[in-house]
């Protein structure tokens, strides 16, 4: 037996997981603090009424004759993938339903479409980036180059003017900054893509979060882009799913990956659960006010945050279109996470664990509750003045 070689060039620690390590030390050492987590993305808001009885009406087909289900279509029941082909009329995007794919989630869906591709792929990622782009190819033994996201381009990378990528990775909103595309920016990268035959991974997890009018919903609202993109999406986010799993891959049919995968699907994965899939589809269908009622709470906390950090006036981008909101601590990012837990019990993530570009910056979630976000703030308004006052002093500036 040999264990995969590429293991071994992985991070010691996941990012998320060494955060979790770090809060559980605390509590550990004062089991009565009262910690705070604006860290980890994960939804707080119960799932609406609706889609949990759209999921009781399932388990009770289950228990039919005429109602069972076995195994399903390994590419989605035709009723969820129509669901979602009209979802996607809505910001007039047109595609059909062989092009989309039922999921267990986005994330799963990123790590398993690479499946379809060569080890002999230069991959490329920007950075600051969700870091299960980059050991997921670094699992597989893929070249990987980066781009720069940065303040002095509001964190939104555009195509190099020299080099060459097969595969790019694109998030937007963004995932940690909360940056998003224009069409027109966009155009940009699917035009890199066309020149160079490469494919991008377009990841729209926080498509339902959008709050500004320029921003792009889909990769498929620019030209050209159904002849070298792949899109991501995922329920978790947006209807709650995080505990449920459910997401969606559409791959154009003129792509060869279509057929592609789905016979890696067919080889792999057994499909999502029906009860999971009728769920799905209450969210998109009869459930989507409750659905959009939610992520205003949501959107809502984000407000709160970016109005205390303008009282502040904390340089900070996010907060409009992504749930998360990245701000600029100045120090390195993890001393920042361990001073910001020990002086006002407050879980934040730290930048640097998103790339070398995100040191000195910081991401705050939205989706507690909004009485904790409050209570989060209130908190945070004093330590940041004291910080502010104490930084030169006690820790070494970026």
């Amino acid at each position: 037996m040999k264990i995969n070689r590429y293991m071994k060039n992985l991070e010691e620690n996941y990012l998320f997981a060494e955060v979790a390590k770090r809060v559980e030390a605390y509590k550990t050492a004062f089991p009565n603090a009262d910690v705070i987590s604006l860290g980890i993305g994960d939804v707080t808001q119960p799932l609406p009424l609706k889609i949990v009885d759209a999921g009781k009406d399932a388990c009770n087909d289950l228990g039919t004759r005429i109602g069972f289900h076995g195994y399903g279509p390994y590419e989605g029941y035709p009723f969820l993938r129509n669901a979602v082909v009209d979802y996607y009329k809505r910001i007039k995007v047109d595609i059909d339903a062989d092009e989309v794919f039922i999921t267990d989630g986005a994330k799963n869906g990123i790590g398993n479409i690479l499946d379809l591709f060569d080890v002999d792929n230069t991959v490329l990622i920007p950075d600051p980036v969700y870091p299960a782009y980059v050991d997921a190819n670094v699992m597989g033994g893929r070249k990987i180059v980066y781009v720069d996201a940065t303040a002095e381009n509001g964190f939104l990378a555009m195509p190099p003017k020299r080099g060459h990528a097969d595969i790019i990775y694109i998030c937007s909103p963004n995932n940690p900054t909360g940056a998003a595309y224009t069409t027109e920016q966009l155009k940009a990268w699917v035009d890199f893509a066309l020149d160079n035959e490469a494919v991008i991974l377009y990841d729209a997890a926080y498509e339902s979060f959008i709050g500004s009018k320029d921003a792009a919903h889909s990769i498929f609202q620019v030209t050209g882009a159904r002849d070298c993109a792949i899109e991501l999406c995922s329920f978790s986010k947006m209807a709650g799913f995080t505990g449920v799993r459910c997401g969606w891959t559409v791959i154009p049919m003129a792509s060869p990956l279509n057929r592609l995968w789905l016979k890696r699907q067919a080889i792999k994965f057994n499909g999502t659960s029906y009860v999971v899939q009728k769920m799905a589809e209450r969210a998109l269908r009869g459930g989507i006010e409750d659905v959009q009622k939610t992520v205003e709470i949501y959107k809502k906390n984000a407000k709160t945050v970016t109005a205390k950090f303008d009282a502040l006036k904390i340089r900070y981008t996010g907060g409009v279109d992504a749930p998360y909101v990245w701000f600029y601590c100045g120090i390195d990012s993890w001393e920042f996470f361990d001073y910001l837990l020990k002086k006002a019990r407050i879980v934040c993530t730290p930048g640097s664990g998103f790339g070398k570009n995100g040191n000195g910056w910081v991401r705050f979630t939205a989706f507690n509750t909004p009485e904790r976000t409050a209570d989060a703030l209130a908190r945070f308004e004093p330590f940041w003045k004291e910080f502010i006052d104490v930084r030169e002093k006690l820790f070494k500036l970026l």
